[in-house]
């Protein structure tokens, strides 16, 4: 028992010691039960589904790095690494060359995920958005390439996991951001968006940190088609 209330408490320390600083003392409280590394992995998998800010997503992707090293059997935490380092490529005002970098992180970090045996549907959707990313930092001379691997990567999860909403959300936007001359646009992804909104409703995640991100910006496109049509 003792053993074990030692290995919780160690989890404990590894994802929030940057943060503490020695306190002035005093009287101890009672004692509270140790958080298990689940609970605690699925507190930071919170804090970075809460925020857009690049200066916390640095905070949560350095959480994630000790998470990994409590328990290196476990993909998660690797791949929210790289759901990190992408969520930082599309809000930072770095340049491209920078933003190319964070994506190579995030490159490797998904495939530590992959050697951990993660779920390969869920992988393949992440990395088909780190396609998007990269597209989006000079569509210009990478649309053809880019646009072209994400929906080829996407196939390959549909093929895994036909009911994955992620896979439909992340080919909405592609058709979303894809010019109407070549077959894209906001009308054409619009079914897309729906059909991601029905696999988000009937979606059950295995566990409180399974990868359960997206919904919100389904919703938030669709209302925002709502919006456009009432002010026609």
């Amino acid at each position: 028992m003792k053993a074990s209330l030692l290995a919780l408490a160690l989890v404990a320390t590894a994802f929030t010691a940057p943060a503490q600083q020695k306190a002035p003392a005093q009287s101890a409280p009672a004692a509270a039960a140790p958080a298990s590394y689940a609970d605690l992995l699925a507190g930071t998998v919170r804090e970075l589904m809460s925020t857009g800010e690049v200066a916390r997503l640095r905070e949560v992707h350095g959480k994630l790095e000790r998470a990994a090293a409590v328990n290196p059997t476990d993909w998660l935490p690797r791949y929210y690494q790289a759901y990190a380092l992408m969520l930082i490529t599309f809000q930072s005002k770095e340049d491209g060359d920078v933003k190319d970098k964070y994506l190579d992180q995030a490159e490797a970090a998904l495939a530590q995920a992959r050697k951990l045996r993660g779920d390969e549907s869920e992988l393949l959707v992440l990395q088909a958005y780190l396609h998007q990313a990269r597209l989006g930092i000079a569509p210009m001379t990478r649309s053809m390439k880019y646009s072209q691997l994400v929906s080829q990567t996407l196939e390959q999860a549909r093929k895994l996991n036909p009911a994955n909403p992620r896979i439909y959300l992340v080919q909405a936007n592609n058709v979303y951001y894809t010019p109407k001359m070549f077959g894209g646009g906001a009308e054409a992804a619009k079914p897309l968006y729906e059909e991601a909104k029905t696999r988000f409703a009937a979606a059950r995640p295995a566990s409180a940190t399974a990868p359960a991100w997206g919904e919100r910006q389904v919703l938030s496109r669709l209302a925002a088609y709502t919006q456009t049509a009432t002010a026609k």
